[in-house]
């Protein structure tokens, strides 16, 4: 990092990665080392927030829940887990008066968003308490609750979330609470379940409702064919990433949560909820990868003719989980934001940025997905060349980049070489005979931006290509064309890239900025601040690394990656390597992703895993 916050954000209360993931395919909920659900949304990922602790205080919406300790409060879990091959998370506490276990998860399927938590008593008799503190329209309002029989409710203007629970519930200034002890042997199980309207839903069966939740991951894991060296971190990351998809749709959020902040204190807090185009096409390619999962990527792919909807000329880089169109950027300021970083945001105005990289990478995985099953070559051809088409009248302006800035616009050669990729599969598919398209045409625009790119974008000098056409300025985003096919990872001038990245771009143990921000206000990213070293950039590395022939440069630099997950095998978005903390919206899709890359990279033997059905045109 070129610039260290400043000392009043240097030891956060609580840390981002202090926290485990539940969800239900459809919105999640992160679940802090004390037992508490401090975010969750409802009913969709992109919903307002009814537990908004993360983003400022108990006072803005959380479910507090374990054993009673010192003044009232629970203490940290002893130990917090996942069961394996699931996403039921797993808390115990060895307390002076005994143990206890907590099991929290969000059941899977059509019915209603539940959040269910089992506690059980290991041995003692230990004084448990739960305080459901729900704040509607991200902490901002105070519901009505009422207690009905068994049951109590909480009004939150569009629907009621319902929570049943086996012990007496009352009500506190708009709080449900309630005290009980677990003794050894015992099992009792609360259940929040969120209900549209005024209806009240079926009362749950929370032994069922755990074996089903279990059985549905352990099942859906299973098909993973990898089975080589790290195959837990592999495993891991693939449930996170299926918990990242919104199954109703297809579509994938880039991440669960909002505002979690790229520097403590600083203003780089974006709104991560919605449907990136680069992000769910490479969460796309890397179900892939793994074998298996062919219908998460059919059903993507379901969704994204939808949103195309035959206009790809008006195509967005991102969309809501339903294919919305509006997704308007606001601040909202009743909340601080987690570690005092503000503004809190909501939408996304990137939403309408010209990005043409985003073409590259949705065409890539679609040629690839029909390599794995033929039965998509139709449906993808015509995805493919209609994108295409609208790439014609767009590839030769310059754009905001993968990065989305919000300074000027430039001719980021990253974005013109994944507009090479574009027409570079097209071709392939068309020449399959799978379609009908402009071949000589399209042949003539990739071989001209080829040489473009190899002219404008390349130092010579330095030996290396530019984050933009006439910059020396250099982006990690470069690593992508090692294994792109744009040239051969042998070619000196890849070579070059990869080590003056490595070179300039390296913070503390290998991992890699995006970019020099300089600490300028603004940056060349039109942003005041610095940020974290971006984990996807380091699979990126380990995977190049990998092609040009660097096995054991790549393994040491996996090692470093798998190092600094969380307890529970989890990544946000950046890594502070000065500070030893995540940064960032978590857990995100893209540092998924980049483990495992660096997984599959650092276990290939020659560089030809690595040239993807491409075609290395020489300069």
């Amino acid at each position: 990092m070129k610039q260290r916050p400043s000392d009043q954000f240097a030891t956060p209360a609580s840390r981002i990665e202090d926290h485990g993931l539940i969800g239900n395919l459809r919105t999640a909920a992160l679940v802090d080392r004390c037992g508490s659900v401090d975010w969750m949304c409802v009913p969709r990922f992109d919903s307002p927030a009814v537990f908004a602790d993360l983003l400022g205080s108990e006072e803005h919406g959380t479910w507090a829940f374990g054993p009673v300790g010192l003044g009232g409060v629970t203490p940290k879990a002893n130990r917090q887990r996942y069961l394996g091959g699931t996403l039921v998370l797993e808390s115990t506490w060895l307390t002076p008066a005994g143990t206890v276990q907590l099991l929290d998860f969000m059941p899977v399927g059509d019915h209603a968003v539940q959040l269910v938590r089992v506690a059980r008593g290991i041995s003692g008799c230990v004084p448990m308490r739960s305080l459901l503190r729900a704040r509607p329209g991200y902490g901002r309002t105070v519901p009505q609750v009422a207690t009905e029989d068994v049951r109590a409710r909480v009004d939150l203007g569009d629907g009621r979330l319902w929570l049943d629970a086996p012990v007496p519930v009352r009500v506190e200034d708009g709080d449900l609470a309630a005290a009980f002890s677990l003794s050894e042997g015992q099992t009792i199980a609360f259940s929040l379940s969120w209900q549209p309207g005024t209806g009240s839903p079926p009362a749950p069966n929370a032994s069922r409702l755990l074996a089903d939740t279990q059985n549905f991951w352990r099942n859906w894991i299973s098909q993973s064919t990898y089975t080589g060296p790290d195959r837990d971190a592999v495993e891991r990351s693939l449930i996170t990433l299926k918990a990242m998809q919104y199954e109703p749709t297809g579509a994938f959020v880039a991440a669960p949560t909002t505002s979690l902040p790229e520097e403590l204190g600083g203003v780089r807090n974006w709104d991560y909820r919605f449907a990136w185009l680069r992000d769910s096409a490479l969460i796309a390619e890397t179900l892939l990868d793994c074998g298996g999962y062919i219908e998460e990527v059919r059903l993507w792919i379901d969704w994204l003719q939808g949103v195309v909807d035959g206009r790809p000329e008006s195509l967005q880089i991102m969309y809501g989980v339903s294919g919305e169109r509006e997704l308007t950027e606001m601040e909202l300021d009743w909340l601080p934001g987690f570690a005092a970083s503000a503004p809190v945001r909501i939408g996304n105005g990137a939403a309408g940025q010209l990005q043409i990289d985003v073409y590259g990478e949705v065409v890539s995985v679609l040629f690839k997905a029909q390599l794995h099953d033929p039965g998509l070559a139709s449906a993808v051809t015509s995805l493919v060349t209609g994108l295409v088409a609208g790439l014609e009248g767009i590839y030769e302006q310059p754009d905001m980049g993968i990065w989305e800035i919000r300074g000027p616009r430039r001719h980021f050669v990253h974005s013109k070489i994944m507009a090479w990729v574009a027409f570079d599969r097209a071709i392939k598919l068309v020449s399959a005979g799978h379609g009908e398209g402009p071949v000589e045409r399209w042949r003539r625009i990739r071989d001209e931006l080829h040489r473009e790119i190899c002219e404008r974008g390349y130092d010579a000098e330095r030996n290396t290509f530019t984050q933009s056409y006439g910059s020396t300025d250099l982006d990690a985003a470069l690593l992508h064309m090692v294994t792109c096919g744009f040239l051969p990872p042998s070619d000196p001038r890849i070579i070059g890239t990869v080590e003056a990245i490595q070179r300039d771009l390296s913070t503390q143990g290998g991992f890699l900025l995006r970019y020099l921000t300089e600490g300028t206000d603004p940056g060349v990213d039109g942003l005041p601040g610095d940020e974290g070293a971006f984990l996807i950039c380091m699979g990126w590395l380990i995977t190049a690394l990998s092609a040009i022939g660097r096995h054991e440069e790549a393994g040491i630099f996996k090692d470093q990656l798998l190092q600094i997950r969380n307890h529970l095998g989890l990544l946000a978005e950046e890594w502070d390597a000065d500070a030893g903390w995540q940064l960032g919206n978590f857990p995100q899709g893209f540092s998924h992703i980049s483990v495992i890359q660096a997984v599959l990279a650092a276990g290939a033997t020659t560089s030809t895993a690595f040239t993807r059905q491409t075609e290395v045109i020489p300069s």
